[in-house]
């Protein structure tokens, strides 16, 4: 009777070892692997990377170049989310058709949206979906910085053994984020108000018009997903050529297709109007391209918008 009591509590104690996700893992030789927290925007993945520093894997589902709200869960994705210690990700249905998945997945691991801890009050509204949010939050590096608290406790709870060294590296990174902010809004005061017009090809930026004083306008609604007609068209070029504007931008992660139209219809207006650059809106740079990081994307804008939109 005891040996079968005994045999039960070590059975309980090894489930309760592989339910915890703060709790190191064994690859079989003895060597103690580390947990794997898998993100699914770069944004975040970089975030997160600066809080655990080599302490855990960071992985990132949707690379350079990927559009999250078109994007389809992949039979890897589904694996890694499988195999993760934890999951974060960005909400209000940034990531699309997977907002099902990883709500799900919550019910049985530790799952966490970024979003989900910003006041209410802060959000943006979404124009073409009643009682939806714009997700791009990211675009206000002050908000962004008051999300990744929220992720800092997440991790605090997820993983307490690294308690400590997740401290020192969120005072880092607030440090690093406020500093970002209070340099775009430095750097962007110099453009005359009047000039100060980000044309783009969707709906991203609002944030990041509203922090830092620029009108935006685009063509697609918040989500990808939505239609632009020749009204559409017409009313961005007509705007462009009421201002004299000298730039629109393209997104690494949108045919820039539609604002080529742009530029077509304010020529036969008798404006010229260029493409001032490529921005990095829903997805980071590669590698070496410098917009690697989620601090190098916003330097990478902020310098491109300025350089334009100061001609």
């Amino acid at each position: 009777m005891i040996q079968k009591i005994f045999v039960a509590l070590l059975f309980v104690m090894a489930l309760a070892a592989c339910n915890n996700p703060s709790q190191p893992a064994s690859d079989g030789s003895g060597t103690v692997s580390k947990p794997l927290i898998v993100c699914t925007t770069g944004m975040i993945a970089d975030g997160v990377q600066q809080l655990v520093g080599d302490r855990a894997e960071v992985v990132a589902l949707m690379g350079p170049g990927v559009d999250p709200h078109l994007y389809k869960a992949t039979q890897g994705d589904l694996t890694r989310l499988r195999k993760a210690d934890a999951i974060i990700y960005n909400g209000l249905h940034l990531e699309g058709k997977m907002q099902d998945i990883l709500e799900k997945l919550a019910r049985e691991k530790r799952v966490y949206a970024v979003t989900s801890e910003i006041p209410r009050e802060l959000l943006i509204q979404d124009p073409d979906n009643q009682g939806n949010f714009d997700p791009h939050i990211w675009f206000d590096v002050a908000l962004w910085a008051q999300a990744f608290k929220g992720v800092h406790h997440f991790l605090t709870l997820s993983f307490p053994a690294m308690a400590t060294d997740l401290q020192q590296n969120a005072d880092f990174l607030q440090t690093t984020l406020q500093n970002l902010h209070q340099t775009q809004k430095r750097v962007l005061e110099k453009i005359p108000a009047e000039k100060r017009i980000l044309v783009t090809a969707h709906d991203a930026f609002q944030y990041f018009g509203r922090a830092y004083d620029v009108q935006v306008e685009s063509l697609q609604g918040i989500s990808t997903a939505s239609e632009y007609g020749l009204r559409d068209i017409a009313r961005i070029v007509d705007l462009i050529t009421e201002k004299q504007l000298p730039a629109v931008f393209i997104e690494s992660s949108i045919s820039p297709r539609s604002l080529n139209a742009v530029v077509e219809g304010c020529a036969k207006n008798g404006h010229t109007v260029r493409i001032g650059g490529e921005l990095y809106s829903d997805a980071m740079g590669v590698p070496g391209s410098g917009a690697e990081s989620f601090k190098g994307t916003v330097l990478h804008n902020l310098n491109t918008i300025t350089a334009a939109l100061l001609q």
